[in-house]
């Protein structure tokens, strides 16, 4: 494939993702108040009896309404957009590469899904339960808007970076990385793992920094066993031919 037939791939697949997003915005435009109520139970378990989330411009909490739709729409989505992804991708894979094709969709899905949960049941509760302990000696005024990016700054943040042993994979097939490299980067994989989980979290404590960044590590860990278990694979395979 030439450059503008590439180009003309990365559309069509753009497309679909987009009408695929569509739909999905639609279906969660409809259930927008219950995802909402869905999403604030973490702070409502923290905040005083009486007290509840506000708003402050008469526009907001249509935008909140718009951007919820648009949070569960990419949750609902992620199935079609990583398959979209996997068909761009695949005519640069040898034959024996494409094989992978229904386990990279299926792991890809659960990866992501596995990580927004992860985000949602355990990291963003203690985010919130952290800057609102904070802050219990004070009157809270805590916008929607303001909440909702926190939570998805956090919720889709961990689901992206559950895709990390997805990643590990496709650089291992390509020949970028190999098991020993990722092994010898292991301690700066650390410090980058510890800077993106202070930049997905509003908070400065290193023990949330940790509830973040433990996860992401053992997911690396994860990753180096893939790079391991395919590049043998691959080994062997020429060795038969």
């Amino acid at each position: 494939m030439g450059f503008f037939e590439h180009l003309e791939e990365f559309r069509r697949r753009l497309v679909i993702s987009l009408f695929a997003l569509a739909i999905a915005f639609s279906i969660a435009w409809s259930r927008a108040a219950w995802l909402f109520e869905v999403l604030a139970r973490p702070v409502r378990h923290f905040l005083p009896p009486g007290q509840n989330l506000a708003y402050t411009t008469l526009a907001e909490p249509f935008l909140l309404y718009f951007r919820v739709a648009l949070l569960g729409g990419l949750i609902l989505a992620s199935p079609v957009i990583l398959s979209q992804l996997w068909l761009f991708i695949a005519p640069a894979l040898y034959r024996r590469e494409k094989r992978f094709a229904i386990p990279f969709l299926v792991a890809s899905v659960l990866f992501f899904l596995s990580g927004c949960a992860f985000g949602y049941l355990e990291a963003f509760p203690m985010v919130v339960g952290f800057l609102v302990g904070m802050g219990k000696e004070f009157q809270a005024v805590i916008t929607i808007n303001q909440y909702l990016g926190t939570a998805t700054k956090i919720i889709l943040g961990l689901g992206l970076c559950f895709e990390m042993p997805i990643l590990i994979f496709f650089l291992t097939r390509m020949g970028v990385v190999t098991e020993r490299w990722l092994l010898k980067k292991f301690k700066y994989a650390v410090l980058v793992v510890f800077v993106i989980a202070a930049i997905i979290t509003p908070t400065p404590d290193v023990a949330t920094q940790v509830v973040f960044a433990v996860p992401m590590l053992l997911l690396y860990l994860l990753g180096i066993g893939i790079s391991w278990v395919f590049r043998r694979r691959k080994a062997s395979v020429s060795s038969e031919t």
